[in-house]
């Protein structure tokens, strides 16, 4: 698990329009949040996709990028982004690569079955690469102004 003070691993991967995005392209001009979710459509998981749309642009005034992040296909985020009028750029990560990276997919039990997952874990990058704040485990009710706080903090 990654803790603040650390450099950010750095990926590229595609939105729900298929634009690859890497995320080295914004070291020296914005702080990014990177939000770890487990699936598209999930009660919790369109909440907080949601809430962090709805104070995008509040994000925006203080320079900061917010990407969500699950192993659902582009596609699949397409239409959840365009069924609950998402904002925020949703990147696919298929294969796994970032969740590893970021430490989100983890193993836990249910009844008994070892069942692998994306943690909800959230992520908060400085302008030069480093991470801020590493939280997993979060949840996702009033998630996104709690971040908001956090990154208007960073700022001052």
């Amino acid at each position: 698990m990654l803790k603040a003070g650390q450099a950010a691993p750095m990926f590229v991967l595609p939105d729900a329009d298929m634009e690859l995005i890497d995320i080295a392209h914004f070291q020296g001009r914005n702080s990014l949040i990177l939000f770890f979710y487990p699936r598209d459509g999930a009660p919790c998981c369109t909440l907080q996709a949601t809430d962090f749309s709805d104070h995008e642009d509040e994000f925006a005034r203080l320079d900061c990028q917010i990407f969500g992040i699950s192993r659902d296909d582009c596609l699949k985020h397409a239409e959840f982004r365009d069924e609950h009028g998402i904002s925020v750029r949703l990147l696919s990560d298929e294969e796994g690569v970032a969740c590893r990276q970021y430490g989100v997919w983890q193993a836990r039990e249910v009844n008994g079955v070892r069942k692998y997952g994306i943690v909800r874990s959230t992520f908060v990058i400085d302008k030069q690469g480093v991470l801020r704040l590493a939280l997993y485990g979060v949840n996702a009710k009033g998630h996104a102004l709690e971040m908001l706080r956090v990154v208007k903090e960073l700022n001052s």
